[in-house]
């Protein structure tokens, strides 16, 4: 580049050149300059939150008197305009910054100064103005909140309840089909499919009632807190301004933390929120192996369901089709698993009154929501909705499964049961044909005893 490609700009500690078309100004450079670590940016979703933060505090600063009404128009209209996206390529700082986060806090000021003073055709100042009853101890920590809680409201929360409906549809569908339970892999008393989905249904329903439950702590702001937690420089309302503002505008009820030096100094909610993601991965890794194991095959495998056939499965073996839905989601709840061990160290990174991994905590929490958001929707659309079932070999193995006779146990009893689930396996013959065979019972009795498809009831027949 020329030299007429940059501009000169001054702080505390001096000069130095900034991309002239950049808006944003020294301190945004010093840490473009400081940390060539990743490449990775934070997130859309965090630069949405910090720019809805900025327009909620000059918001709240202007009604407590403090900022004109002048200068706080015009930052609220350049905040927005950061929220809404108009300008994430002037946020290019590394997500491994200073742990405060105060790289990315002074990026958001120093863009919303520039675009509020160019608007205004008046200086607004980054710190005196845009910053004004602030400090990156409490505006980051803030921002990881909010952000969390807005990709949850609309992201996770719609993908959960589009699964959970696709689920309780497809239960509905196959309620009447009957098919071999398994436990330790193994073959086991009669169930339906339909129960077997609705078992999933059930997981992804509670993973819904953890968030809801989640949020409420999530939902707290440090706003207001500043520095320390004593809330040097702010007015005392001015945290819950911020959270009402917030609250108005995004439709979630956001409110003052009780304790800013938690809020500071802690992420526990975070964590807990991280928490209850890796909780549905675990919940989602086992239906992803679940359809996994359930469409093995075709011949050789359990083949119980085929899924959508979406692409060639082989660069070798031609006709050969895999379950990518199921294993791409599955590999979604590893990076999630391991996403939540970086914030759980993250977490651990309270020092004092300032918890120094907030960016990092934000990066894998929003990813996590975001990942888990996409999969829910594939996993329902491109798996569960388009799969049919495979009757005849679910027939072939239900009629051949010995542990049918567990259902004899009240009448013929443990041991004897035993002998003839053994000399079915040994003999490869129907249970009902050995039974015949082994015990007094009428073939009218044990068609009635045996019938799989009452067998899924629970319950002693009589």
């Amino acid at each position: 580049m020329t030299d007429k490609a940059y501009r000169i700009e001054k702080d505390s500690m001096g000069e130095l050149e900034v991309p002239k078309d950049a808006l944003w100004g020294a301190q945004t450079q010093r840490a473009v300059d400081n940390f060539p670590i990743s490449g990775l940016t934070m997130p859309r979703q965090f630069i949405a939150a910090l720019g809805l933060v900025k327009w909620a505090a000059a918001g709240a600063n202007s009604e407590l008197g403090l900022l004109k009404s002048d200068v706080a128009v015009a930052i609220q209209k350049a905040a927005l305009s950061v929220s809404e996206g108009g300008y994430d390529e002037h946020f290019p700082i590394d997500v491994f910054q200073t742990g405060s986060g105060t790289s990315s806090n002074m990026n958001a000021n120093e863009v919303i100064s520039r675009l509020a003073t160019d608007s205004m055709g008046a200086a607004v100042h980054p710190n005196d103005h845009v910053n004004m009853s602030q400090s990156s101890n409490d505006v980051i920590p803030t921002c990881v909140h909010v952000s969390a809680s807005m990709a949850i409201q609309s992201q996770l929360l719609p993908a959960l309840a589009h699964l959970s409906a696709v689920l309780e549809a497809k239960a509905e569908e196959t309620r009447d089909v009957v098919k071999t339970g398994r436990t330790h892999l193994m073959d086991a008393m009669p169930v339906t499919l339909g129960q077997e989905l609705d078992g999933w249904r059930s997981q992804v329903d509670h993973a819904t009632e953890r968030l809801g439950d989640t949020m409420k702590r999530l939902n707290a702001l440090a706003q207001g807190g500043t520095a320390v937690g004593t809330g040097i420089n702010a007015h005392s309302r001015f945290g819950d301004k911020v959270a009402v503002l917030l609250g108005e505008h995004t439709g979630i009820a956001f409110t003052s933390a009780e304790s800013k030096f938690e809020g500071l100094s802690s992420q526990d909610a975070a964590v807990e929120t991280s928490g209850q993601l890796r909780v549905l991965a675990v919940s989602l890794t086992k239906i992803a192996n679940d359809l996994r194991w359930m469409n093995s095959g075709p011949l050789a495998g359990i083949g119980e369901i085929e899924l959508p056939a979406l692409q060639p499965g082989s660069s070798i073996m031609p006709g050969k089709v895999n379950p990518v839905i199921p294993e791409a989601v599955a590999m979604v709840c590893a990076q999630v698993v391991g996403n939540d061990a970086a914030i759980a160290m993250g977490g651990q990174s309270g020092n004092f009154q300032l918890n120094v991994m907030l960016p990092v905590v934000a990066y894998n929490l929003l990813q996590s929501i975001e990942l888990l958001a996409n999969a829910c929707v594939c996993l329902a659309d491109k798996a569960i909705a388009g799969f049919t079932v495979n009757t005849d070999n679910i027939n072939r193995a239900l009629h051949r499964n010995p542990i049918l006779v567990t259902a004899l146990n009240p009448v013929i009893g443990y041991e004897l049961g035993a002998a003839v689930a053994k000399t079915a396996y040994k003999e490869g013959r129907p249970v009902k044909d050995v039974a015949r065979d082994m015990t007094e019972l009428t073939d009218e009795e044990l068609d009635r005893l045996l019938d799989p498809a009452e067998l899924t009831e629970g319950g002693i027949k009589h």
